[in-house]
């Protein structure tokens, strides 16, 4: 039906073009010799139509499927083309269209002269609009990370301006997981429990990330991808919150954990992570980091030095004479003096807490010694 449509399209385009000729061939007296005015001049045009309208009609299959070609061709590296980036380009494109005419306007009214003049004219507007259209799609897309920062603006200032009331039951900070708190698995439980509001986003790249370390010929490596792929999976099944993949992607940055900064720059939104030098570089940027380790340490029974407690020592410490023994948590308690007691359950008294980052450590001695 489309080919049908496009064949009849190309034979009035044939017709259209063969009255235009047969004007400029009567205005330019070519045929004025063969044929005198009159009615033998709309002959002539007619006949001229329908001669171009046949040729059109007859090569217009060949035309259309070359047309299909080229829109095949260009259709694959379009679609690799992020929206943002292809609607940025348009709106170049038209900016760079609009400061090429109005540059042109103001002298096309003194280069209509003659013939020469025209044409001088018309070369120039032609020129001036491919340049201008070119800086415009170039500009706009060198420049887009600063331009996303505009628009991102705006809406936080359209927002701002909408009330404390409106505010409070707006749209919340989008959560961006990364590859390690995927792997992880926690992410999924804490999502579960509804304590975090959405969306949440997951980049193309850690997907890709995620890929690779599945397919990695490392057995532990290849169980952490699988695992990682099966949470991501489990999180758009189960969990009630928005969950959307990002295919937004930074070509000039290799490392993820940047592409990460720079992404949640762009949204406006939080990392989630466990990973401890992601969380340090997102500082330093200003990045707002959620850390799942440091909610582990937040929401562990709180122990004060003076507390007694019944533990099993489990192994020796690093230093002489020390013991180590674990909460039902994995929180570690270093026992002084517990070595001799391995394998044994024994009250302690806490002395100590090392709160870090990474995690809890417990300080302890023996109880009843001194």
């Amino acid at each position: 039906m489309v080919e049908k449509v496009f064949r009849w399209i190309l034979t009035l385009v044939g017709l259209v073009l063969g009255y235009a000729v047969a004007e400029i061939l009567i205005k330019l007296d070519a045929v004025n010799r063969f044929i005198v005015s009159g009615v033998y001049h709309l002959g002539f045009i007619a006949l001229l139509m329908i001669f171009l309208g046949i040729i059109f009609y007859v090569i217009s299959p060949y035309i259309i499927r070359l047309i299909f070609k080229v829109i095949e061709m260009l259709e694959v590296p379009i679609q690799k083309i992020p929206t943002n980036d292809v609607i940025l380009a348009v709106l170049g494109l038209i900016i760079g269209l609009i400061i090429a005419n109005l540059l042109v306007s103001p002298f096309s009214k003194f280069l209509t002269g003659s013939t020469i003049l025209s044409v001088i004219a018309s070369a120039v507007t032609l020129i001036l609009n491919i340049v201008f259209a070119i800086l415009g799609i170039d500009i706009t897309l060198k420049k887009k990370e600063e331009l996303y920062n505009v628009f991102t603006f705006l809406k936080r200032f359209s927002k701002d301006k909408k009330g404390k009331s409106e505010s409070k039951i707006g749209i919340s900070q989008p959560k961006i997981l990364d590859t390690s708190v995927i792997i992880d698995g926690r992410i999924l439980d804490i999502l579960k429990t509804g304590f975090l509001e959405g969306p949440i986003l997951i980049p193309s790249f850690v997907l890709e990330e995620l890929r690779h370390i599945a397919d990695s010929s490392d057995n532990l490596k290849r169980a952490r991808g699988r695992r990682g792929l099966d949470i991501l999976n489990s999180i758009q099944k189960e969990v009630s919150l928005k969950v959307e993949i990002i295919e937004k992607d930074f070509d000039n940055i290799q490392e993820v954990d940047s592409k990460l900064l720079k992404l949640c720059q762009l949204y406006n939104g939080k990392i989630i992570t466990n990973d401890f030098n992601l969380n340090k570089v997102a500082e330093v940027q200003g990045v707002p980091v959620l850390n799942i380790n440091e909610l582990a340490n937040a929401v562990k029974p709180i122990v004060i030095p003076g507390e007694e407690m019944h533990i099993h020592i489990i192994k020796d410490g690093k230093e002489a004479g020390q013991g180590v023994a674990y909460l039902d948590d994995g929180t570690m308690i270093v026992v002084e003096g517990g070595k001799k007691h391995v394998g044994e359950a024994v009250n302690v008294v806490v002395t100590s807490v090392l709160q870090t980052a990474a995690g809890r450590m417990i300080f302890a001695k023996l109880k009843n010694v001194s």
